[in-house]
């Protein structure tokens, strides 16, 4: 199930040498629930590229999505992508689950009401 999204953030950096992983403003992390070393499923609304890899935290308050690593050759600084986790649960407990979505403007800052 769809644990958590954060959709239409927009690409702030890019870092080929790193060893990997996308960089998540650390605010972001916290209303989305999405946890520090987290595997995330990336898809980039500008190309259709789609990856996966884990998050890593980014100083708060900063608006900071870093694709990094092999992944820095999927998305350019100003692509938007949607960053989603997912989880596993019983059927029963899916049945009851609410995702929690935050929808981002284009500086990476929660749409209000969302």
């Amino acid at each position: 199930m769809m644990k958590s999204k954060l959709h239409r953030a927009t690409v702030t950096q890019s870092d080929l040498h790193y060893e990997g992983s996308i960089g998540i403003d650390t605010d972001l992390l916290g209303q989305s629930g999405i946890l520090v070393n987290e595997a995330v499923h990336v898809w980039n609304v500008n190309t259709g590229q789609r990856w996966e890899t884990y998050a890593i935290p980014q100083p708060a308050g900063t608006g900071e999505i870093q694709v990094n690593g092999a992944a820095a050759r999927l998305a350019q600084v100003g692509d938007v992508i949607i960053i989603a986790a997912f989880s596993w649960m019983t059927e029963s407990a899916a049945r009851e689950h609410t995702p929690r979505v935050v929808l981002l403007d284009e500086s990476n800052k929660p749409l209000p009401g969302a």
